[in-house]
């Protein structure tokens, strides 16, 4: 063998890694397929190419990492309490597989990583806040300690970007505590600039099968985490090179629409969504189309609920599926099938979500007029001109509860808000702020909200100021934690 040779050897060597210096963390053709097939959703196609992957390469570490990405989504779309306390012990036994295995290689610390993060996620949504600050701990550790390590490893970017943007909007509350107590903090910005570099720069990289990975997360950063008012157009954007044979996509699709107005984009877009029995069932999307359907007053949408309520094995809108069943009865003009609805939201269901805890709060409050119900609906679809139709001859002193004056003044606003009738908005949102700030409900701390980002628009740093803290002053409110959150945000953003 020539000098020329050997050396051509090494620098193959070098340059492209033989399986045996990364042969436990090998990304190899059945890792690819099973990767792929978990974030279209295909989770039995996953199994089968991971249980083909343990027969051919038995100590590959990819192997725990997908197997715990199969129990997330398992978890992610069926929201079982049963299945969630079934499947929580396979994460030790799965980091013990890893431990054990080549600290040389970037996948080492970053698997770890993402096992816990994992976790924390969904232990999130069965409220053990104080081990998923623990997991949030050590996942943010490890990844910091293989961004040093490993600084051209770009997949650390996408577990740090998540947890950033995370911890930088994260609202008071047991999870915050804890996190707080460990010293971890995130910013917002920081990690939303992450997602955005990392999905702007993986399709053209060697990490290009991650990409669905990282909008997925991303596009929940934009939509739930930040409000970011260009989580559709992003969210849009970034989906669109992703397979229509994705499950996912749908989703995040449908979500981003329904979430943001674009109604009809998000019925279409469910209605569209690829169906099979390869599919894993996901009953939040019946959900989600009931929604969608209920927001253009379509009286149907009940179909989509009662769907979602006979294949729902999880514990999260429960309450609120019931509550919008109850309106539907109202529109309908029966009362009877309101009061069995209500009694279903108050009754049924767990206090997990936000979601849930207030459905429970309206089904337990006296009736809500119609007309206000539907002005609602209506702006949550987007539909702003007949929302304003709704109440156009109706004035505060209609109502007879101060309850229903505060709400027909924050129904306006965001009314008006919607069609960029900033003044006429904001005289709604002084009178509900006027009218609800001594009250339980959220209209007064949300109309505060919402003012201050006018006047932040206006470049009135003054006066949106004043609103944030106006917003943050209230308390013993609906939807208190997310209201304060997005005030401090506006305050952070006004602050820079």
């Amino acid at each position: 063998m020539t000098k020329t040779q050997r050396f051509i050897i090494l620098s193959a060597l070098l340059i492209f890694p033989s399986t045996s210096l990364f042969a436990n963390f090998d990304f190899n053709s059945n890792c690819l397929k099973a990767y792929k097939s978990i974030f279209e959703l295909k989770l039995g196609n996953a199994r089968a190419y991971i249980s083909t992957e343990k027969k051919q390469h038995p100590n590959n570490s990819i192997i725990p990492l997908l197997e715990n990405y199969v129990d997330y989504f398992t978890l992610v779309t069926s929201e079982s309490k049963a299945d969630f306390d079934r499947l929580k012990g396979n994460k030790s036994v799965r980091l013990d597989q890893i431990s054990d295995d080549d600290k040389k290689s970037p996948y080492y610390l970053y698997a770890q990583a993402e096992i816990n993060l994992q976790w924390a996620l969904i232990r999130g949504r069965f409220g053990e806040f104080f081990n998923a600050a623990m997991e949030v701990k050590k996942a943010n550790s490890y990844l910091q300690e293989n961004a040093r390590k490993f600084p051209d490893f770009q997949l650390n970017f996408k577990g740090l970007g998540l947890i950033n943007a995370v911890l930088g909007n994260l609202p008071d509350g047991a999870l915050k505590t804890a996190l707080s107590a460990f010293g971890i903090k995130g910013n917002l910005e920081t990690g939303l600039n992450m997602f955005e570099k990392l999905a702007d720069n993986l399709p053209k990289s060697t990490y290009e099968p991650f990409y669905d990975e990282v909008v997925f997360y991303y596009a929940y950063v934009l939509s739930d985490v930040a409000h970011s008012p260009s989580a559709y157009a992003k969210t849009m954007k970034y989906t669109e090179r992703i397979a229509d044979t994705s499950l996912l996509k749908s989703y995040l699709q449908g979500y981003v629409c329904l979430k943001n107005a674009h109604n009809d984009e998000a019925i279409q877009i469910l209605a569209k969504k690829p169906e099979s029995g390869v599919y894993q069932p996901f009953p939040y999307l019946d959900y989600l189309e009931g929604l969608a359907h209920l927001n253009k007053l379509d009286l149907n949408a009940g179909i989509y609920f009662n769907r979602f309520l006979q294949s729902n094995k999880g514990v999260n809108y429960i309450k609120d599926a019931n509550l919008h069943l109850a309106w539907i009865s109202l529109l309908k003009g029966d009362k009877a099938g309101y009061n069995t609805f209500v009694a279903k939201a108050i009754n049924n269901g767990y206090l997990f979500t936000e979601k849930d805890k207030q459905a429970k709060n309206e089904a337990a409050a006296p009736l809500p007029p119609v007309d206000l119900l539907k002005t609602r609906l209506l702006f949550d679809g987007g539909y702003l001109t007949k929302a304003l139709q709704v109440l156009a001859d109706r004035q505060t002193a209609d109502y007879a509860s101060e309850k229903d004056k505060a709400e027909f003044n924050y129904r306006l606003g965001r009314v008006y808000d919607g069609l960029n009738k900033d003044d006429q908005a904001l005289v709604y949102y002084q009178s509900a702020i006027n009218q609800g700030k001594g009250l339980k409900y959220y209209f007064a701390a949300n109309s505060a909200v919402q003012m201050g980002k006018i006047y932040e628009k206006k470049k009135n740093a003054v006066k949106a100021k004043e609103a944030f803290n106006t917003a943050i002053a209230m308390k013993n409110h609906e939807y208190e934690n997310s209201i304060e959150s997005q005030a401090k945000a506006g305050l952070k953003r006004l602050a820079n």
